[in-house]
């Protein structure tokens, strides 16, 4: 992996370490094979190395950005 990609070289290195966990899980006997199996077909629905978040509709932002309009410093 080429470290000079930036974010594609973290989200690959992210990846690819959440997989390496759920192999040294199912190799410890913490998950069963039929957990690991569920978990490698359903990625990354079950990925739980990841924080998943969600973002205000663009209808919202914009509600926002115009509602504290006043308040923003000029950039």
């Amino acid at each position: 992996m080429d470290k000079s990609r930036g974010k594609t070289y973290v989200d690959m290195l992210e990846m690819l370490s959440a997989w390496a966990e759920q192999a040294r899980k199912l190799e410890t006997g913490e998950i069963t094979k039929e957990d690991y199996d569920r978990w490698r077909y359903n990625y990354p629905k079950y990925d739980t190395t990841r924080k998943w978040g969600k973002v205000p509709s663009k209808e919202l932002s914009d509600f926002l950005v115009a509602a504290f309009k006043d308040r923003l410093g000029k950039d």
